[in-house]
């Protein structure tokens, strides 16, 4: 098993805010998630509908926790890749891979401008990430999507959906980020080309989610 951390000289730069704090990120999602992350995670990959031999890109992937879980959806013969603009988050994601035994490339990219080729992917995945970007990167966002997604591909994304004084949970109390409402959601995906087939609450506090598909013979 190998885990690859791909280390580049210059990283494109992004307007989005960019987390640094790997450790203590982790430590938020813990507190927030009360302990049950890894339910979490997998609730979300239950929305993507991921199979073995699939290839997934996970788009500001933190500290690498949901492209760990989803290589163990798609198993050995599936392919896996995490992109974040922060070098700290790309660092502690593939020590967590590497101890986790798993095989994921982590790289350190911006989500305006991904280092992959048109129609590589079955699926992309964007949790708990667009509120971090301004409107015109979240449109450059999702164009990239909709360039690395194969014909037919998924992309899920999943975001905060409440203004703060809606907000009454834990995870509220902490995130003091943003949010995007879910009509924001869909609109942006579909400005890319990327058609909405279902959306709704993901069921964990204010969380919304959009599974949108890339045309196919386009």
């Amino acid at each position: 098993m190998t885990t690859n951390v791909v280390e580049q000289i210059t990283v494109p730069s992004t307007t989005g805010n960019v987390l640094h704090g790997a450790f203590r990120y982790d430590l938020f999602i813990w507190l927030v998630s009360l302990g049950r992350e890894q339910t979490y995670r997998e609730r979300i990959l239950n929305l993507v509908w991921l199979k073995p031999g699939e290839s997934v890109l996970d788009v500001g992937c933190g500290t690498g926790t949901l492209a760990i879980a989803a290589k163990r959806r798609v198993d050995s013969s599936g392919r896996v890749y995490g992109i974040d603009a922060s070098p700290e988050m790309i660092a502690r994601a593939g020590k967590k891979a590497k101890k986790a035994g798993v095989e994921v490339t982590f790289e350190n990219a911006v989500a305006e401008k991904m280092p992959f080729t048109g129609g590589t992917f079955d699926a992309v995945l964007a949790t708990v990430m667009l509120h971090h970007l301004g409107r015109k990167a979240r449109q450059l966002c999702a164009w990239e999507m909709r360039r690395v997604l194969k014909p037919g591909g998924r992309v899920l994304v999943v975001d905060f959906g409440g203004a703060a004084h809606e907000k009454r949970n834990l995870l509220a109390h902490f995130h003091r980020h943003g949010h995007v409402k879910l009509p924001e959601l869909i609109a942006v995906l579909e400005e890319a080309g990327l058609k909405s087939v279902e959306s709704g609450a993901v069921g964990i506090g204010d969380l919304q989610f959009v599974l949108a598909v890339a045309p196919v013979g386009v």
